[in-house]
């Protein structure tokens, strides 16, 4: 099966054409936080993101392509697994209707929507970002009309998971994990024998490189009306985009930031510091959904790669469970699998 995946991140498109499970190429585009920004909106960014996609597969013949999957964006919550892009999960990504938020993820079925029918095949999501339904007790909110849902990243996470217990010879639905995905967003997620207990989502919990994580309410509240001008546009743009690292230190890139820290730059040392102690105190706060009874805690995602972050954050929780770091994600994988079991019939697709 010839199989194109795509996952568009908030500064990122990355693209992969896989034949079954082997690369024919793949390749991350990264794009300058300025440069994204200045669309006003995700949907604005479409026809850009399509032109950086068409530029990669000019010398594919896209009529041999059976199948196009994407990373599935915030919908209403789903099942995991696979689904079939169509009309109705477009429009709502498209309008963000529904209570859909605006993130990057949203373009992923509207671009394979487009993509596929240019290469007559189908499309699909696989382990959208809303995929699994949290147990009743972990929705309940001190406000009655707010309910919780599950946001996070959880294709690369259960990927991750997934391939650590084959690693030490047991099955996924074994263990309980509690997985940190760091990269542009931060979440968290803990898995009892493969049951989703409860997440972390990115405005729930730490700030990572350009989002604001969760902050005090009444402190909110002031800043939102302090200023009668700033819209709920501005103050979505402050939680998801225009937060943590950046507002603090004007840069969301996390190996710049670490070279002013050689340099001694000892604010951007403590900002990082404070983000590491945010993300262990929400794996720490997971831990209650397993009674503390955790076989590993799984670090993740693009910080990864960073000494600095990985051992900010082990060295906070390994009281807790042995910690294994998984640098990098392997969500282009995870979206093909899927999709070649789904197009060979081994798991059938979802209807939206």
């Amino acid at each position: 099966m010839l199989v194109l995946a795509l996952n568009p991140g908030s500064t990122s498109t990355k693209v992969g054409l896989f034949e079954d499970d082997r690369v024919l190429f793949l390749e991350t585009v990264n794009h300058n936080h300025d440069e994204v920004q200045k669309f006003g909106s995700i949907g604005a960014q479409k026809e850009f993101r399509l032109g950086v996609i068409r530029e990669k597969l000019k010398d594919v013949d896209v009529g041999k392509i059976d199948g196009v999957v994407a990373i599935g964006g915030l919908l209403p919550p789903v099942q995991a697994g696979g689904y079939k892009v169509n009309e109705k999960m477009v429009r709502m990504l498209t309008e963000e209707t529904d209570g859909v938020s605006p993130h990057a993820s949203n373009l992923g079925a509207i671009l394979a929507d487009i993509l596929a029918k240019e290469a007559g095949c189908e499309a699909f999501i696989y382990d959208a970002v809303s995929a699994g339904i949290l147990p009743e007790v972990a929705r309940i909110t001190g406000f009655p009309e707010i309910v919780r849902r599950s946001l996070s990243h959880v294709l690369n996470s259960r990927a991750q998971a997934i391939e650590y217990a084959k690693k030490i010879g047991k099955k996924f639905e074994e263990l309980n994990v509690i997985i940190a995905h760091l990269g542009g967003g931060v979440s968290l997620s803990v898995y009892k024998k493969g049951v989703l207990m409860d997440s972390v989502g990115d405005d729930l919990g730490p700030f990572s490189s350009e989002r604001s994580g969760v902050v005090p309410l009444f402190d909110f509240l002031d800043f939102a009306f302090a200023d009668e001008k700033r819209g709920k546009k501005e103050l979505q743009r402050r939680i998801r985009g225009g937060g943590g690292l950046k507002a603090h230190l004007g840069s969301a890139d996390l190996r710049e930031i670490e070279a002013n820290i050689e340099t001694g730059d000892t604010k951007a040392e403590l900002i990082v510091d404070a983000m590491c102690y945010n993300v262990a105190k929400a794996i720490a706060s997971l831990a209650v959904a397993v009674h503390g009874n955790c076989n590993v805690i799984i670090l993740t995602g693009g910080m990864m790669n960073s000494k600095r972050v990985a051992s900010g954050v082990r060295e906070r929780v390994e009281f807790i469970a042995p910690v294994e770091v998984m640098a990098g994600e392997y969500e282009l994988e995870a979206l093909v699998g899927g999709c070649v079991r789904i197009l060979n019939g081994e798991e059938r697709a979802l209807e939206f």
